[in-house]
Parts: C-alpha cells; structure tokens; sequence
C-alpha cells in the first residue's frame, strides 16, 4: 500500500545532496549487566537482531520513485529488506575511548542513505572502554522528527532490564498510528472526501498563516524592536558557508538539575540556559578566529507541535526565531535579552490557530529549501544561522536486551548555509549536548562544547549559585570534567560523566550490496 509522503516531510527528500545529506541520528552508550562480559552480551544482541526479520513501519517504508521524479512522493512498503545492509557489527580500536567511537560515529554520519532502500541503518559499536558498547542509529529526516524519535525510543527500549529482556528487535516495534488501519481498501467517493476535508480545512488556516508571515516581513523591513528576530536578520558568518560531505562530533553532559538551579535562581526556563550557554560558546569560538560578526547571530528553534497521543512518524514540527545576542558581552545581558526574544516568539506562534501552523510553517521555510534545492545555500544570507534544538526525553532510566541506557545524543543534519546544529536530549536526570558540525568549516570543533561548560560556570558565578565540586575518575583518551550539585540538595549522586567527547572524519564510500 502506498502512503502519500506530506510537503513538509518531502522537502527533506527534494534538498538532500551528496555534500548535505538529510538524515538525523543518535548515539546510544549501554553499560552491560553484571555477570556478562561485554562479548557475551554484545554476541547475545548481535544473535537476536540477525534473527529478527519482521519490519514495522517506518522501518520499512522505501520510496515509490528513488529518483524522485513525481512532485507527489511516496512511501511503500518493502517486501524484502536485506537486514545485513541495515544493521552492522563494529568494534572501536583500542583503547575504545570516547575518542575512538566519536571519530567511527562521525565518520558513519558522513555518508548518505541509499534511496534505492529504507532509510534508515543501525551499528552496534563494542570494544568501548568500561564494560560498555554503543548503538548508532541514523534515519531520514523525512521519516522521523526528534519528539517523534524519542517517543519510539521509550517503546523501543524497556523501563527494567528483565522487560527488555523480551521486547522484539528496534525494527520491529516501529510506530504506530492513533487510528487503527482498516483492512478493506477505501472507496474513491471516501478518499476524495477526506482530500476535500483537509483541503478546505489547510484553506481556511491559509489567512491566519499568512498574517503571521507578513508581520514577520514588515518587521524585517522597518525593526521595531531588536529582540524579535525575522528571517535573513542574521549575518553571514563562518558557520553559514558550503558544507562538505565530512561530520565533526562533540559532545557534553551536566545533571539536570544543575541546569534547572541556574534556571530557578535567573527566574527563566531551562531552554534560556541552554541557549545562553550556547550563544556564549559560539561567541568566543568566533572571537578567537577573528569572526565575529558585528551583527548579531541567530537561531532556529525547532517547536514541536505533535499531540501528546501521536506516535507516527514524519515531522510535526513548526520554527520560531530567536536573537542570540551574541554581540553582548555580558552574559546576565545576554541571558535577559535572550529569554525576551524567545518569549516574543513563541508569543507569535501561540496567537495562530493550531490548523494554521502547518501553513505557516512551510511558508517560513520555503526560502531555505528554495536556496538549498537552487545551488544557492551558503552562498546567500542564511535565513537563520544556526539550529539548536531541545528535546525532552525520558525522565527514567530504560534498558535495551538487559543493558543499561548511560547516556543518549542527538546526532542532527547540516543543511548548506548551517555548518552547525546544537541539539539537547534530557534523558535520566542528564542534560545530553550534542554538537554537529561540519568538518571543514569548524576545526577545533571540541571547543564549543567545553565553551559551553565555562560558560554555564559563568552563570552560576554571577548568580550566586553555589556548586560542590565531585571528582571522577579519568576516562581513557577523555579528558574527565568535574561535576557539580547544589551544597543544599540531598539527592542521588549523579552518575560519572564524561564530557567534551570528540571525533571528526572524512566521507567514506557507503558500503556495496
């Protein structure tokens, strides 16, 4: 059965390239059970997958036309998908560090998926240092948002190390729909119905969305107010160039609640935090090379708008646009004047009808996809000049064939024009920063993630927030960080973290038939 692939999913189809490709991905470290060794358990797991043959949507969803040559894609269902192409066995080489697996990781990422096949692969990483291995998972863009990823990967994984024990291959669970699939094939009279529905229904929201667009526009010719960031307001800078085909990865870690006491003591949200932090990093990366534009940078906020109850695939999500304020040297300021533009964004947002924001959302993006599907992204002013993205995950700790989930990163696209997406997942009390960047444009990559630390320390010291300082021990090829807790909390200790964890590559050829 065919499935119509909706304009904002397909999009991601029509601007991928050799340089750029589309897909998103994640890193999963496991720790393996006592009473396993890290071989038996990995040669356990790597038994189970090759044995699971069943395939659940999206997992087995391959485009109707590869070449993509129909304006109307579609999603068809695979009657033979060769698991040995999609799911590979790796091992790190010694000393396996975080080192050595960011380097593999990002080297995997480099390279695109195939469209003559489904869109996604998975690697199960061994040999890393301190009974642990990793799962690296990619998928297209336009199968999966991130809210969308971490909803399947609550059902992917189990709450307790004896239910994971008996939950089937990831690719076997998939998702699933709110509306149960009607076996008999629908009638034309029923299908032209519901098109006609849901034509009226996107006709009627057309105005609402347009109207928010124009007040964006006529903000953008005649400013009133610096805080409310509009598309193409960003400068060029060094971050907004021609990608290549090669990834740099990095990574940090905090506790949450660290986080959210620096957030409770500046009266603002966890997500100003992360973009203050953010923002100060990008800001002194682009200091020391002498880059810093003396406008002021801006970011795309991805805003989910998926129901609390839709576990499908595709995207659901809208943008809004938020001022970095990076030419504001004090971090207080800077943090203020943040939340403010945040808040009049969102604002924006929230006054549309929720059948408008669709509309209104592939209209706010129809420029960047008309510049990258034209040649001309990274070579024009971006609409925005970067993505950071927060994603809320699972609060407790879930568990794959019997091992321990220790920590969770997003692994994002870099389109033309963006040579770095920051995106956060919170998964167990953790705060997991991933950094994706582009080889070329961004050397020393690992910086902005340790900018980022200091940068939340600055915070703290000009709020007055207090942290006792906790040792950890070092981990191989990792420079160890120390962790911080509020002196009046008395909670669990958090776990050892490892922070700044890096790997960069060059594009590889993908793997043959």
């Amino acid at each position: 059965m065919a499935r119509n692939i909706p304009l904002l999913d397909a999009s991601w189809l029509y601007v991928e390239s050799k340089e750029a490709p589309m897909h998103v991905g994640s890193m999963a470290i496991f720790t393996v059970p006592e009473g396993e060794t890290p071989q038996q358990a990995v040669g356990r797991i790597v038994q189970l997958l090759r044995n699971s043959v069943e395939f659940a949507p999206p997992f087995n969803y391959r485009l109707s036309s590869p070449r993509l040559l129909t304006l109307m894609p579609k999603w068809i269902e695979a009657d033979k998908i060769d698991l040995d192409y999609h799911f590979r066995h790796s091992a790190l080489p010694a000393p396996g560090g975080e080192r050595e697996l960011g380097t593999l990781i990002s080297r995997l990422h480099s390279h695109p998926l195939d469209f003559r096949k489904p869109l996604w692969e998975m690697h199960l990483i061994e040999g890393l240092y301190g009974n642990r291995f990793a799962l690296y998972t990619k998928m297209h863009h336009s199968l999966m948002d991130g809210v969308g990823g971490m909803r399947l990967m609550e059902r992917i994984f189990g709450k307790s190390a004896k239910e994971s024990m008996s939950l089937p291959a990831p690719w076997s669970v998939g998702t699933i729909s709110r509306k149960k699939k009607n076996s008999e094939p629908q009638h034309f009279a029923d299908q032209a119905r519901e098109a006609w529905e849901a034509a009226k229904l996107s006709g009627q929201s057309l105005p609402a969305a347009g109207r928010a667009l124009m007040d964006l526009m006529r903000e953008a010719v005649k400013p009133t107010d610096p805080a409310l960031a509009t598309p193409f307001s960003g400068p060029k800078s060094i971050v907004n160039k021609r990608v290549g085909g090669a990834r740099r990865l990095a990574t940090q870690t905090y506790p949450l609640e660290r986080i959210r006491a620096v957030a409770e003591a500046a009266k603002v949200s966890v997500n100003d935090i992360f973009l203050a932090i953010c923002s100060s990093s990008i800001r002194r990366y682009l200091l020391e090379r002498d880059a810093l534009p003396s406008e002021s940078l801006t970011a795309g906020l991805p805003v989910s708008v998926r129901p609390a109850d839709d576990l499908d695939g595709g995207n659901a999500i809208s943008f809004i646009i938020a001022n970095l304020y990076t030419t504001e040297s004090d971090p207080l300021t800077r943090l203020k004047e943040i939340r403010r533009s945040t808040q009049l964004a969102k604002a924006n947002l929230q006054a549309m009808p929720k059948e408008a924001i669709n509309n209104y959302t592939i209209m706010l993006m129809a420029p960047m996809m008309l510049q990258l599907v034209s040649g001309l992204g990274g070579l024009t002013r971006p609409i925005f000049n970067t993505v950071i993205s927060n994603v809320p995950g699972p609060s407790r700790d879930l568990y794959f064939s019997g091992c321990r989930l220790e920590q969770f990163y997003p692994i994002s696209l870099i389109p033309h024009g963006q040579a770095l997406n920051i995106t956060v997942v919170s998964y167990s009390g953790q705060f997991n920063v991933a950094f994706t960047g582009d080889h070329d444009a961004l050397p020393s990559m690992q910086r902005l993630s340790v900018y980022t630390g200091e940068a939340l320390e600055e915070l703290e010291a000009a709020l007055g927030v207090t942290w006792e300082s906790k040792k950890v021990e070092p981990i191989v090829s990792s420079k160890a960080t120390t962790e911080k807790r509020p002196v009046a909390a008395k909670k669990p200790a958090v776990r050892k973290q490892a922070t700044a964890r890096v790997g960069a590559s060059k594009p590889v050829k993908p793997a043959e038939d």
